[in-house]
This record gives structure tokens, sequence and C-alpha cells, in this order.
């Protein structure tokens, strides 16, 4: 199967009304190689025309402030600035989402590749991006122009593979779910289904390995609930570190958002105007799914999959991909790809092709995070959602009326429950097929709960808004996969607290230290020791550390040595139980807490002090000395030193159900740990009669080790010390660093 080879209209006229944005959705209507089209003197006369009509306002922090005549210049200056900031990390978004990762990374990235042109193929997103209207094809080639004119000025910044960006190319990277969606796609099963050969799974797809969790925290507080009366919204993604650049984009069209913008994206993630704001958590719904198929071989060699009574062709397409040889050359590599129906051939299982179906819906995702940056109030935003174009967010709302809103992935589809879809389902029956897509409405959701609050931990939606949350038994199973996890008991906690919150107590509720997992694990440890006989070695061993642990009040701290032994110990007892968690179907903290033995749960304590003995020379080890932020160089994949600085961050994992995240670990090398993901931009922001936000970014606002913003902000994350943004003009008086255009 695989063979070697050496502005126009205005987006304002089409959010106007619900059968405007219909008309628009409405309208939105095998592999080859690479060659870019020639650069022209007209692409370079419209660049120069959209750098004369751009300002970008640098404050004290480096954070790009970006004014364009027209929403087309606004985007033109948007990109120019993240491809100032971190040019190399716009690169290796788009070299993934095009699927062309081996160009700079060599052959073993081919299956990675594979895998995302299975779903993304680019001659078909060239003629998507030829029936998009026009007022998003304007936005598409300013997009193009502003990374292609930061090229053209900075002759000494050399690509690894992209040397010229072309309009279509924001289709392949439009939304973000498609990316983290394929993800359910083991590499290894593709690779032995591709490539005819066994390849053993990793202990990483077997869910052996000790991985961060990944998401987010979203808070809304409605009005009610806070003492001056304004809407509250805490923004708290949990992503890697540097995953996205924090700009003001405003246009003198009306265009005027801030937050934060995923490398390459000319829209903002997560954000606000000045009269909404928007938070996105991972969704533990189930809308990505696989068809076992029935796949039937000619005498001639064809092939066919059964649906009913009747015997549908395969569809074959060839990929080709290239990829770097050690030498610096490039070499091309072919594959007969397989799909039906339900999606592409993914991998074999028990004697069948086994398909994947996701949503692959580049326009309609594409127009949906751009206009709804642009609404207005809540029934604007539901009216974008109409687009049901998102597929892997939970949304946190909030807006300068007072609605606040928990919502959830507009891209649900329906199915049959009876069918358990967690599971591959069998494709030769039709009653397993998709139905079409929920309607808004019968979707779970929470608006304007009388709790006075929503939020979203990535965990089920049945907790959304308290006692006002929707009931599980209301709704089909696959609205939920995931269950409940630590951080939704502690986000319960902290917004329950109170009913008079301000933008301080919220960002003091983001940051509070309570760690639900070991307030729920800790009691079986202690009951285990005290029921050790008294002659016991292993009691006497562990007397001391079990005596810190029962103590403690199970709140982080930097200078806390029960924090540093609770997390030693439940990483040690999550490696022991989390294979037979996945066996029982439990998650690993209910099997810990419910069917760990007593025998584990006292081991994991001796293995756990022994550690940090032989790495720190002792079980009390303050937990700010091992749990460090440090940022070296610009690398994506950085290089950790314990001889090189680095500063003590006091929040631990989510794992353990901290609301503020700090994923880290050690590495080659090292004793201490390091984070490389957690907390990431931290915003609160406050809709009162002029918007309010405050805000924090891991790092600083630049990709350049030379630059003042490289790390300016790594103290003010470690202590969660947001500061405020400056959103008005008045805002930024006193604190601008420089004002230009792009290109001088």
């Amino acid at each position: 199967m695989s063979q070697v080879r050496k502005t126009g209209v205005s987006r304002r006229r089409v959010l106007g009304t619900a059968a405007g944005l219909a008309a628009a959705a409405a309208g939105v209507p095998s592999t080859t190689a690479f060659a870019a089209p020639a650069r022209t003197a007209s692409d370079e006369a419209r660049r120069l025309r959209h750098a004369a009509r751009v300002t970008i306002t640098r404050d004290d922090w480096g954070i790009p402030h970006v004014v364009g005549e027209t929403d087309a210049d606004a985007v033109f200056g948007m990109m120019y600035a993240q491809a100032e900031d971190d040019f190399n990390r716009i690169e290796q978004n788009y070299l993934v989402s095009l699927g062309r990762l081996a160009e700079a990374e060599g052959e073993s990235a081919i299956w990675q590749d594979l895998r995302q042109r299975l779903f993304l193929d680019p001659e078909t997103l060239k003629k998507e991006y030829a029936k998009c209207p026009e007022w998003l094809r304007t936005l598409m080639r300013a997009w193009a122009d502003g990374l292609n004119h930061y090229l053209a000025t900075h002759p000494e910044v050399r690509p690894r593979v992209l040397d010229r960006f072309e309009p279509w190319m924001p289709l392949s990277f439009s939304e973000g779910s498609i990316g983290g969606d394929i993800e359910s796609v083991l590499l290894s099963r593709l690779e032995a289904f591709y490539a005819g050969r066994d390849v053993p799974m990793t202990d990483e797809e077997r869910g052996l390995v000790l991985r961060e969790p990944t998401g987010s925290n979203g808070f809304a507080i409605a009005p009610s609930h806070t003492r001056d009366g304004h809407a509250l919204l805490l923004i708290n993604p949990h992503t890697s570190f540097f995953f996205r650049s924090e700009q003001q984009v405003t246009s003198r069209e009306g265009l005027n958002v801030y937050g934060a913008a995923t490398w390459g994206q000319f829209f903002i993630y997560q954000g606000f105007n000045a009269d909404t704001g928007w938070m996105h958590t991972t969704s533990g719904v189930d809308n990505i799914d696989e068809f076992a198929e029935t796949i039937v071989t000619a005498a001639d060699g064809t092939r066919s999959y059964r649906y009913g009574d009747e015997l549908r062709p395969v569809t074959t397409k060839t990929v080709t991909l290239s990829f770097r040889t050690e030498d610096g050359g490039q070499e091309k590599r072919g594959f007969t790809t397989f799909a039906t129906h339900h999606g592409p051939v993914v991998r074999e299982a028990d004697g069948k092709w086994i398909t994947c179906a996701l949503m692959n819906k580049p326009v309609e995702a594409l127009k949906q995070s751009f206009l709804r940056t642009t609404t207005g109030n809540y029934a604007e935003y539901l009216r974008v959602g109409g687009l049901k174009a998102n597929s892997s967010n939970n949304t946190l709302f909030a807006d300068s009326k007072g609605d606040i809103a928990f919502l959830m992935p507009q891209f649900m589809p329906e199915r049959a429950d009876r069918f358990d879809y967690l599971q591959p389902v069998d494709g030769s029956d039709p009653a397993t097929d998709w139905h079409g897509l929920h309607s808004l409405d019968s979707m779970p959701h929470v608006v304007n709960p009388k709790t006075g609050w929503a939020f979203n931990s990535n965990n089920w939606p049945w907790t959304a808004a308290g006692s006002d949350s929707p009931k599980a038994a209301d709704y089909p199973r696959y609205f939920d996969k995931v269950g409940e996890n630590p951080r939704g008991p502690q986000a319960v906690r902290v917004l329950s607290a109170r009913d008079d919150f301000t933008p301080r107590t919220l960002i003091d509720a983001a940051f509070d230290p309570y760690l639900t997992a070991f307030a729920r694990l800790i009691p079986g440890l202690v009951t285990a020791w005290d029921q050790l006989p008294t002659g016991s070695g292993q009691k006497a061993t562990l007397k001391g550390p079990v005596a810190l642990l029962r103590d403690w009040d199970n709140r982080w701290a930097a200078k806390s040595t029960a924090t540093s032994l609770a997390v030693f110990w439940g990483e040690d007892l999550w490696a022991l139980t989390s294979e037979a968690a996945a066996k029982a179907g439990l998650s690993v903290w209910d099997y810990m807490a419910d069917r760990a033995t007593d025998a584990q749960r006292l081991g994991a304590l001796g293995t756990a002090t022994q550690r940090l003995v032989r790495d720190f020379g002792s079980w009390k080890v303050p937990w700010g000395d091992i749990n460090r932020y440090q940022r070296n160089d610009a690398a994506i994949v950085q290089q950790f030193n314990d001889a090189e600085p680095s500063i003590p961050v006091p929040f631990a994992s989510s794992r353990w159900g901290s609301l503020a995240s700090f994923g880290a670990k050690s590495y080659p090398g090292t004793k201490r740990y390091y984070g490389t993901s957690g907390n990431s931009f931290v915003a609160v922001v406050e809709f009162g009669p002029r918007v309010r936000a405050w805000a924090v970014t891991a790092g600083g606002a630049s990709g350049h080790p030379d630059s003042p913003h490289f790390n300016d902000q790594a103290e003010r994350y470690a202590k969660g010390d947001l500061r405020p943004v400056y959103f008005y003009p008045d805002d930024l008086k006193g604190h601008i660093e420089r004002r230009y255009r792009p290109g001088r």
C-alpha cells in the first residue's frame, strides 16, 4: 500500500441577520506537489497597501495591539506581528496541519503526515477556498500576505520548508479540532495497516504512561453573584507553554478583540471583545466514531464493503508524501489509501477494516472561529454557533448584558443510543450511521442558571451549574465519555463559596490551592498504615511520612514538604493501578480511591520516600525546590538543566485537582521537575460599562531569547499575579514601547 520513489463584502452584513448567516453557511461550498505560485508585482503591491493601513503598537509587555483600516488589514497586521514573535511555531503548526512535517523532520514523521492527509487533501482545500464567500477569501488573502510580507522584509529568517504561504492554507488549521480529533487515530495501528507489517503499540498508546491531563478551566459568573453586578469570565486554558500569542486586533470596521490566538491562526481563539467573552475547554463528548467494515474482494482484486443488502465500492486514493533525507534532500513515498462513506480506513481489527468518522468542515469552522469574535451578545454568539463547526470545545460565555452560558460542541451527530460508540460499531448496519446533527436546543447546555455560575474543567456536563445542571438521564450516553475529574468538585467548591465575586476574588478562586484528589486518597493510606501490626517494620519506616500527610491540609504551597511527598506518592500509586483501572473501565482516580489495595498504597509511599531521598537527600523537600519553571531557549521541545536558573512554582498538576495547573516532570539529566504545560494564557474579564481584564502569559510574548519579553512574565506567572490588560487606547497611554507599520 506504500511505495518509495527517489474585503469585499463585509462579514457584518453576513452576520446581521439569521437569514444572512444561513445564506452564508449554504454558500460555503488526489494529492499533488506543493509548487507555490510565482510571486508577482501585484502581490507585493497588495502587501504594501495593507502595510500602509496597519499600525502595530507594542505595550510594555511586548503585547501587540494591531489596528487596521479594514478587517483584512487587521488580519494582515495580526499575522505579521505573530511572525515577528515566533515564526518557528507558525511554520511548525502548518507543517503539521498540511501533512508536511516529514519534509522538515524526516521519514519518522511520515505516518503523522499520512494521518493528516487522510482527512485533509490540499487540492480539495484549494477548491473549497475558491467557493468561499468573498469576505472570507479577502481575510485569507490578507493572512497569507501578512506572513509573506514578514518573510520578504526579514531575509535572515530561513523557513525549514514553507517559504511562501497561500490563501487556502488556513482551511487546514481552521478551528483546531481536526488536529486534536485525529489524534484518536493511533499511529502504530495506521502504520501497521498501510505498511502491511506488525507494529507494536507504544506504552503511551496503551495508556501506561503517566501523561499530564490536557484541557482547561472556564468559569462564568452572573451579575447576581458579583459584588458590582457585572458578569465575570475566567479564561484558563491548560495547553503546552508558548502555544498561543496574546494579541489585540482592531479595525476601523468595528473588529476589536483581545486574547490568545494559536500561532498561525487569524482569529482570537480564547478571549473577549467589548461585549462578549468566550473560553473553550476540551470536551468529553463522543463525536468521533469508528466503524468496522466488512470488506469483499472480487476476483479482479477490486474491493467493496457491505452496507445493508448492498455492496459499495471502497474508495481508493493515492497520497504522495515527501520526506527529508539524512543528506538534506527530499524523497517521495506513495500510499494507496482506502475509505468508505464513513471515512478513511485507519487500521484493521479482527478481520475488519476500521474507518474513522469525524467532523471535517473546514470552511464552516473557519467562519465560526472568526465570526464569534465579532458577536455583541449571547443571541449573536449562538447564531454563529448555528454553523455547527466546533467539534472539540465546550464554551463558557459571558457578556455585557449579564448573560452567562455553558455550551457543548455544536457538531454532535445524532445516533442510535443502543449502540456503544466507544467501540467500533458494525459499519454494515445502516442503523449505526450518523443521522444528521443535533439541534443546539437538544444538547446539554446552561443559560443564566439559578446558581449564578457555570463552569467546565474538562469533566462531564452534569455539574456545570451545580443544582441547575443538565441531567444525564435526559440525554444519550454519547454526550459524555470522560466522567468527573478532581477539578470538578474543586470548581464547585470555590464557586459555591460566595455570591459577591470581584475580579480579585475570582483570580483567588482560580488559584485556590486545595487538592481534591489527595483529600480523597490520603485517608485510605492513613487507615492502611493504622492497621499495620505494631511491630511491623513497614509501620516504623513509614511513620514519619504518614504523620506528615495525616496532618496536611491538602493545599499546595512552594514551602510545603507534604505537597512533594503527596505528589511523589500519587505518581507511584498511579503507576501501580493505571493498567488495572483501564481493564476495569474506571478512571484511575476512582480505582486508586476505591480499589487500590493497602499493600499498593503503602508500597507506593515507600517508593516515593526512597525517590525523594535518592534525588534530594531527604523525604522532606519543599515543593518549590522540586517544581520549577525554566525557559532556556526558543526550541519547541525544550532542554532542561538543573544547573541553569529556574523559578519555583507552587501549583501542581491538574491531575490532583489543582485548578491552576503546572504539568511538570523530571527529564534526562535532571532531578527537579520542569513544567511544559498547564496554565498558559490566564485572564479574568469583567463586563461592566467598560470591559476590564487582567492576564498573564507563561514566559512572555516573544519567542526570541534576546528579547526582554522572552521571559518577563515568568515571576508573575508563577505567583498567579495577573497584570492589567490595556484594552482601550487610554489604557495604553504611558505603556507604549514601540509603534510602527509592518516592515518598518
